[in-house]
C-alpha cells in the first residue's frame, strides 16, 4: 500500500487558466473559488482565468495560488484521493497546513493575501533579488555565502540547485564568487523582493499578527515545515513556524528526503507546474512523483493509484 504525500508548489508555478476546468466541473471546488473571491477585495475568478499582469504580482499571486491548489485538494479529497502527510515550498505550506486540517481554506487564502501585502511592503522595488545556483554542492556554497553579509542562502531546492537571496547588488556579487568557485550556471530570478531573506522580518513581525487572528485546529494528518525539515503534528507549533519561515531558508531537499524515510513512497504534486516533480527527480527517482494540475490529471491519478 503506497504511503500518499500532497505536495504544493510555491511562487512561479502561477499561471492564466489554472484551476478554471476545477471551478466549471467541480462543485467543491467552485464553491472555494465563490467563497474566496467573495472575501477578497480584487477579483480572483478574473486573476485565475483569464490572461492578466497582476497574476506574478506576490499581492494576488499568493492568495491566486493557495486557492487554486486547495480546489483541486477539495476535489481529490471528494474523490476519495486523500493524503498521510503534506508538505508545501514556502507559500504552499499553507496549502499543505489547510489540506492537513489545521486551518480552514478561507482562512488559508486571506492569510496568504495579507502576507503578500507584508512581504511586497517590506522592501522597495529592485533592492532585493534572488539568484539560482547550479551545480554546486551544499557545503562549498554555504562556504562562500559566509563571505557576504547581506545575501544568504533562501531555498535548498534539490541536489545541484540551491537559491541565495538578499540585496541585489550582493546577490550579483555573491553570484561572481560562486562562479568562480565551481557553480555550473548562476540565473537571476525575476522575483519583487529578497524573500526567504533577514529583510523579511518587518513582514514577518506584522504576520505574526494576523496568525493570533486565525482559528486553528488540531491537524489531522502531519505536515512538514520549511523551517526546519520536521513533520509537525501538534498546530500550536504552526503560528511561530509560519513567522520565522517568511524570512528563513526554505529547507525542501532535506523535507523530501526526511518524508521519503518516513516511508512515503507517493508524491502528488498539487496545482500549476511540475517544479516539485522536477526537484523530486533529482533528490530520489525511486519514489512516484503525479502531478494534478487538471482535471484529466485526475483520471489519471486514479488510475495510477488503483
Amino acid at each position: 500500500m503506497s504511503k500518499i504525500a500532497f505536495i504544493y508548489p510555491g511562487q512561479g508555478a502561477q499561471k492564466a487558466g489554472m484551476g478554471k476546468d476545477f471551478y466549471e466541473n467541480s462543485k467543491v471546488a467552485k464553491a472555494l473559488y465563490d467563497d474566496a473571491n467573495e472575501k477578497l477585495d480584487f477579483d480572483l475568478l478574473k486573476l485565475c482565468f483569464e490572461e492578466n499582469e497582476k497574476i506574478n504580482d506576490t499581492r494576488y499571486t499568493q492568495p491566486a495560488m493557495v486557492a487554486t491548489c486547495l480546489a483541486i485538494t477539495r476535489h481529490l479529497m471528494e474523490e476519495n484521493i486523500k493524503p498521510e502527510i503534506a508538505a508545501g515550498l514556502s507559500l504552499g505550506e499553507y496549502a499543505a497546513i489547510a489540506a492537513a486540517g489545521g486551518m480552514e481554506d478561507l482562512d488559508a487564502v486571506l492569510t496568504v493575501r495579507k502576507r503578500g501585502i507584508f512581504m511586497d511592503e517590506a522592501v522597495p522595488d529592485h533592492e532585493g533579488s534572488m539568484m539560482a545556483v547550479l551545480g554546486m554542492d551544499k557545503e562549498t556554497l554555504e562556504q562562500v555565502m559566509e563571505l557576504f553579509e547581506d545575501a544568504s542562502v533562501a531555498n535548498y531546492n534539490c541536489p545541484g540547485q540551491i537559491v541565495i537571496t538578499g540585496k541585489r547588488d550582493a546577490v550579483l556579487e555573491a553570484g561572481e564568487a560562486l562562479q568562480k568557485a565551481g557553480a555550473k550556471r548562476t540565473i537571476e530570478l525575476n522575483v519583487s523582493g529578497p524573500f526567504h531573506s533577514k529583510y523579511l522580518e518587518p513582514a514577518g513581525e506584522k504576520l505574526a499578527k494576523e496568525l493570533e487572528q486565525v482559528p486553528w485546529k488540531p491537524l489531522e494528518i502531519p505536515y512538514v515545515t520549511n523551517v526546519n525539515a520536521q513533520s509537525v503534528e501538534d498546530i500550536s507549533k504552526t503560528k511561530d513556524l509560519l513567522t520565522r519561515q517568511i524570512a528563513s531558508s526554505v529547507l525542501w531537499e532535506q523535507s523530501m528526503r526526511n518524508m521519503i524515510d518516513a516511508g512515503v513512497d507517493t508524491f502528488v504534486e498539487i496545482g500549476p507546474g511540475k517544479t516539485l516533480a522536477g526537484f523530486l527527480r533529482k533528490i530520489n527517482r525511486d519514489v512516484t512523483v503525479l502531478n494534478v494540475s487538471t482535471l484529466e490529471d485526475v483520471a489519471v491519478l486514479k488510475e495510477k493509484l488503483c
